[in-house]
């Protein structure tokens, strides 16, 4: 029986017939014991994309793949965009497994938030959707929090089990993979996981040997269909995804005037008296404050916006969602974007965005 070879940075399976198909190498490659393959050679030497065919359902059904197994499953979220990042209906995927819930991206939220603070929401919310996981711990992969901490949870809940490690597109899970990988087993910066904002960089299983008989796997990212990364330009997801810590800019809104957020989104404050608005967005979108009653006018004469998606020509375009608030604190989440923090007594706001982009609004995480 032929030996199946996958690529080490996507676990894609290795082929050399079709050069546009997803693990091509060239065929003197395909001797290799550690093999690359071209896509993802691209995606780190020349940040190049190539696109797949492979589709949400593709995704979904590999990870039908978990509820078949006995095993630990690490749930890895998104602290910035926590509804963006949630699979929904995961339960139905993985079965009765144990889930070890991981808060990534603490480093982009304010330092003075509390991590207990950002713990205890993250329950809340989870709690909601009726998931008791074992644990729930925040971290940042990309700065080795509370790595210790994971590992030794890991270690304990899986049971000698393997470990499969889920979670949307860009939440982060090979990025904490790789930390684990350079941490605990020393493994060379060339041979890690790939890495990119791109969303869907992972196409396949990625196998991790914890011992001779279990594995730890990282696991393709499921796509949320309704988030900002995945309409806007491959050019500019760097300066929509956060780098750093969040910079609020904050505006004391009256009636009837407008934020702008590039050409990616606007909110308008209807009615309320003055209120406090709080932006978290990445340093790198520009934040306009402006009349609402000329709010139309400029989107369309492009004045201040660097951005645009493909199919918006007006304002009237986007799509608007309506909001009324109550009195205290709540936030606005544009998908994949950013959110927005509002201090008010009550009132009425209204979200535009591009069609495809979901808007919510949740009790305030800061």
């Amino acid at each position: 029986m032929k030996e199946i070879k996958r690529c080490y940075g996507c676990g894609a399976i290795i082929q050399s017939e079709n050069e546009k198909h997803i693990g091509y190498v060239p065929k003197d490659a395909t001797t290799k014991d550690h093999i690359l393959c071209r896509r993802c050679f691209q995606l780190k030497n020349y940040h190049k994309l190539q696109t797949t065919s492979l589709t949400k359902d593709d995704f979904l059904n590999l990870l039908d793949h978990i509820g078949e197994k006995d095993c630990l499953v690490v749930y890895m979220i998104d602290l910035f965009d926590f509804e963006g990042s949630r699979i929904q209906g995961l339960l139905r995927h993985i079965g009765y497994n144990d889930v070890l819930v991981l808060a990534n991206k603490r480093d982009l939220l304010p330092k003075s938030v509390k991590e207990r603070k950002l713990e205890h929401w993250v329950r809340r919310r989870l709690k909601e959707e009726g998931m008791k996981p074992v644990d729930v711990i925040v971290t940042s992969g990309k700065k080795n929090m509370n790595m210790d901490k994971i590992y030794d949870a890991m270690m304990t809940y899986r049971k000698q089990r393997d470990i499969y490690v889920v979670g949307a597109t860009n939440v982060g899970k090979s990025t904490f993979i790789n930390a684990l990988l350079k941490h605990y087993a020393q493994v060379e910066e060339q041979n890690l996981i790939t890495v990119s904002e791109f969303p869907g960089t992972t196409l396949d299983f990625i196998e991790i040997p914890l011992d001779e008989q279990t594995y730890l796997y990282d696991t393709p990212g499921i796509v949320n269909e309704s988030q900002m990364t995945h309409f806007v330009d491959p050019k500019i997801l760097k300066k929509i995804i956060p780098q750093s810590e969040l910079r609020p800019i904050g505006f004391q809104l009256q009636e009837k005037q407008t934020i702008y957020f590039d050409g990616l989104g606007r909110i308008d404050y209807i009615s309320g008296g003055q209120s406090s608005f709080i932006t978290y967005f990445s340093r790198q979108l520009k934040i306009h404050r402006t009349k609402t009653v000329n709010a139309d006018a400029l989107y369309d004469r492009h004045k201040t916006f660097q951005f645009e998606i493909d199919g918006m020509q007006s304002i009237h375009d986007m799509k608007t969602y309506d909001f009324t608030l109550k009195s205290g604190k709540c936030d606005i989440v544009i998908s994949g974007l950013g959110f927005i923090t509002i201090s008010s007594k009550g009132g009425k706001i209204k979200v535009h965005v591009p069609p495809q982009i979901s808007v919510t609004i949740r009790e305030a995480i800061i």
